[in-house]
């Protein structure tokens, strides 16, 4: 073969192969994979399915979460069902919530343009307002972490408690600051609102057991009711505390960060994290913080009963033996789940139009 036409060959050959190389250079990725929900929760006990149920357990087999999708960038792996549904376990614990949440977030797998998010999970209950195994929509969740604190036994004598506002120095010091750094979140009221009025007359269980511990609370007239579905607020710490002091100052907090319109009734552990990290995805653009929900069910009151002391109630809890653990655990997912299938069978309007 001469020179001249071995030159020609090679021009051939790379005339040919260079398209298809710049062609698969080009090809654009996967789709992203609508969602139209996802569901967080943060705690298991074992495994997905199939044993003792932690929070997570019940919206997988029910919601047939049966796709298993690796997260290397969270707590646990994520799963999908076909009608769009999104389940994540976000491990305890404000600091996982936030990172684990934000690993969703921002997976270019998911499309969470338009998705809705239930936070579902269980949470100590203020006698004054709620009753075991009951479920609490939140208006507002609140950090129970971020205060200066003095320890209990040098809280000065005109005090109420040891905790004070971050830039302020007496508890409760007015004015409220203008700019806060995650104090509170408020949710969407309408979408709330709805909730409330879909999931507000569903059955919740009942039982001989349930009635003994609710009884040991006379003089709480709403802790001595069966469960039921209210509205309410939560605060988020990542500290487990326990008993009737404390149950004063998240009431107090709750109030003064809410300029006196909020009321809390449940106490939680995580939910700070996560409403942190979806307010920033907001900020990116990736998820719609209007879309946002809160639900925590009552598994356990947060103070002792009358009459006897709160260490010795806080030890009666501290294998998570708590009086309503199953009940406030089906609780979250039937109720939770009554918001999750109207959304998946109205999608056709839920995707553009929030529910109000």
């Amino acid at each position: 073969m001469t020179r001249l036409l071995r030159s020609f060959v090679r021009v051939l050959i790379v005339s040919a192969i260079f398209p298809a190389l710049l062609s698969a250079q080009i090809i654009p990725p996967t789709k992203p994979i609508p969602i139209k929900v996802v569901v967080v929760a943060m705690f298991e006990r074992g495994e997905d399915t199939g044993d003792t149920p932690g929070e997570y357990q019940l919206w997988v087999e029910r919601e047939h979460l049966d796709q298993i999708i690796p997260l290397p960038a969270g707590y646990h792996h994520v799963r999908l069902n076909k009608d769009g549904v999104l389940g994540i376990l976000t491990g305890v614990g404000t600091a996982k919530a936030a990172a684990s949440v934000m690993a969703v977030g921002l997976d270019p797998r998911f499309d969470l343009s338009k998705a809705y998010w239930l936070v579902a999970g269980i949470g100590g209950g203020d006698p004054a307002d709620v009753s075991l195994g009951s479920a609490v929509w939140a208006d507002h969740v609140l950090d129970g972490d971020l205060a200066y604190e003095i320890d209990a036994r040098q809280i000065p004598e005109n005090w109420p408690t040891g905790y004070v506002p971050l830039r302020r120095a007496i508890p409760y010091e007015q004015p409220v600051r203008d700019q806060l750094e995650g104090e509170l979140y408020t949710l969407n009221s309408d979408l709330v609102a709805w909730a409330l009025r879909l999931t507000k007359d569903t059955p919740l269980a009942d039982s001989d057991s349930l009635r003994a511990s609710r009884a040991r609370f006379a003089g709480f007239p709403n802790a001595l009711k069966p469960p039921f579905v209210t509205r309410g607020d939560t605060l988020s710490s990542s500290t487990f505390w326990h008993g009737s002091k404390m149950d004063e100052w998240a009431n107090a907090w709750t109030r003064y960060y809410t300029f006196g319109k909020g009321n809390y009734m449940v106490s939680a552990m995580e939910d700070t994290g996560t409403m942190q990290a979806l307010t920033f995805l907001n900020q990116a653009g990736r998820v719609d913080l209007q879309r946002v929900l809160v639900l925590r069910t009552v598994s356990n009151y947060d103070r002792e009963p009358p009459g006897t002391s709160a260490a010795d109630s806080l030890k009666s809890m501290v294998s998570g033996n708590y009086s309503a653990y199953f009940p406030a655990i089906e609780a979250a997912q039937i109720v939770g789940d009554k918001v999750v299938r109207d959304i998946v069978e109205h999608w056709s309007v839920r995707e553009s139009t929030l529910p109000h």
